[in-house]
């Protein structure tokens, strides 16, 4: 029976070679091809803006940025960054104008990711002015510490208090500066903190922390407790013991929800294995994330197993019929590799996200994926694709885009 998520895969896996047929120099040049097919689609009006950097115009100037910082492009730099600038500045004007306060704080789908975008493209510009979205980017923090601040959720990753955490991070790791004070983050891990008590306490769940999004009780990265989770291991150094305590409690408790390699979309569903979700956003590709870094943190060796073995079951089954993005698509699915080629220097990861790029530009790939609406976008389309080829180039520095682990 056909499998209606997800391609057969029928490479070979590793025998100890990487694949002769993806030279860097043929990488590039599609890279630099296909970001020209993206330049004649993105949308450059205001009123067009929408999306953030999920599926929104900003994701592409994330895209051009992260481009640009890749030596393998040196000669196009400038041009990728101008253009990034363009498409960002826009987008700035879109987000100052919003009228909902508490979506401005959002990173993947607001105005944080935004600001938080403009503010990279301009310092790699070498603009002082890079000063200006940051400044507002840091000024959201008093948005989203109140406990409930958004009604749907204020705490996942796309509109609420992680991401806005997550969004810290790589602010920190690109411009090399602090961006909020000690005590600012504290208070947002905090927040979290309680939040999930509360809702552990209220619903009598046996997780010492969980949290709902539009009423589900999520566990993988889009919108779920894996992400949540990661980002309090991110700044672990600032919790409390008994705060500490909770987070490590709730990864464990976490790791145990595991079924054959993968977990549900949501807390207390079982996994149907035909129809199973290998995403990014729900399923083992996303949540293997949150155990790479509970790995980095402590180093205790079932956390990098159960990395490992979400990457088995991604080399079985990510070739995903949802299109090239990276959150429920076949870059998604490859980063996976490029994590764990990172974490363990085995280069049989380096050949696996070799085989899956090649499969995006394969006919049967291209006739049996389905249609994605902003084929431009960072999470859905092609700028997600684009920022996976090139970390193939400069694996050792690999990183799902905005979601990093290694800082």
């Amino acid at each position: 029976m056909e499998n209606k998520r997800c391609f057969a895969n029928r490479f070979a896996d590793y025998k100890g070679a990487l694949c002769t047929g993806q030279n860097n120099d043929s990488i590039v040049r599609t890279v630099k091809a296909t970001i020209e097919k993206i330049l004649k689609k993105v949308p450059t009006d205001l009123k067009d803006c929408d999306g953030g950097l999920y599926d929104g115009p900003a994701g592409v100037a994330y895209m051009l940025y992260h481009v640009s910082e890749c030596p393998w492009f040196a000669q196009q730099r400038d041009v990728y960054l101008k253009t990034a600038k363009q498409i960002i500045d826009v987008s700035v004007r879109y987000v100052d104008g919003e009228q909902e306060e508490n979506m401005r704080a959002a990173f993947l789908l607001g105005g944080a990711g935004i600001y938080a975008t403009a503010a990279m493209v301009y310092k790699a510009l070498g603009l002082s002015d890079f000063v200006k979205p940051l400044t507002k980017f840091r000024n959201l923090w008093e948005v989203c510490a109140p406990m409930n601040f958004l009604e749907c959720g204020s705490d996942e990753l796309f509109v609420g208090r992680s991401g806005y955490l997550c969004a810290v991070l790589v602010l920190r790791q690109k411009l090399e500066i602090e961006i909020l004070s000690p005590d600012q983050i504290k208070a947002i891990c905090q927040a979290i903190i309680a939040s999930g008590k509360q809702y552990a306490r209220k619903k009598r769940t046996a997780f010492p922390l969980m949290y709902s999004y539009y009423g589900t009780e999520y566990l993988g990265a889009a919108h779920g407790l894996s992400s949540i989770l990661q980002m309090l291991l991110s700044y672990q150094e600032l919790l409390s013991s008994a705060e500490k305590e909770l987070m490590w409690g709730s990864v464990d408790f976490l790791m145990n929800q595991e079924q054959n390699c993968n977990w549900p979309a949501e807390l207390g569903a079982v996994i149907d294995r035909e129809n199973e979700l290998v995403h990014w956003c729900h399923g083992a590709p996303g949540v293997a994330y949150l155990f790479a870094k509970a790995y980095l943190v402590n180093k205790k060796p079932q956390y990098l197993d159960t990395c490992i073995r979400s990457g088995e079951l991604v080399w079985q089954k990510g070739l995903l019929k949802k299109g090239p993005g990276i959150c429920h698509g076949v870059a998604g699915s490859a980063y996976v590799f490029l994590l764990l080629y990172r974490l363990t220097g085995n280069s049989k990861y380096i050949y696996r996200a070799q085989r899956f790029a090649e499969f995006l530009f394969t006919d049967e790939f291209k006739a049996g994926s389905s249609s994605v609406n902003s084929v431009y976008s960072l999470f859905e389309g092609l700028s997600g694709t684009v920022c996976f080829l090139v970390d193939l180039l400069q694996p050792d520095k690999s990183e799902f885009p905005l979601f990093t682990v290694f800082v």
